[in-house]
């Protein structure tokens, strides 16, 4: 399956992926870039500690915490390589 970038960046997420993963309108899609250069795009829940609640054995919320900051931390070390 393939799409276009408009000038103004926009894409359109096929029908079929958008089915598959019950993607909808004002779905928030984080972007990451792999250490071997592929893009990945996942689908993120508006409020992801809800998403997470009741899924793991104490400790859960600060550990998603925890693995949120390192994220945006890797994002922005990433971000900064890649502007001149």
């Amino acid at each position: 399956m393939r799409s276009t970038i408009t000038a103004r960046g926009q894409t359109v997420i096929p029908a079929a992926i958008r089915a598959r993963f019950g993607l909808g309108p004002q779905q928030r899609l984080e972007w990451l870039i792999e250490s071997d250069g592929t893009i990945r795009v996942v689908p993120v829940d508006g409020d992801p500690i809800a998403a997470f609640r009741g899924s793991g054995l104490g400790g859960s919320v600060a550990r998603l915490l925890a693995d949120r900051e390192a994220e945006r931390e890797a994002d922005l070390k990433a971000e900064q390589q890649l502007s001149p």
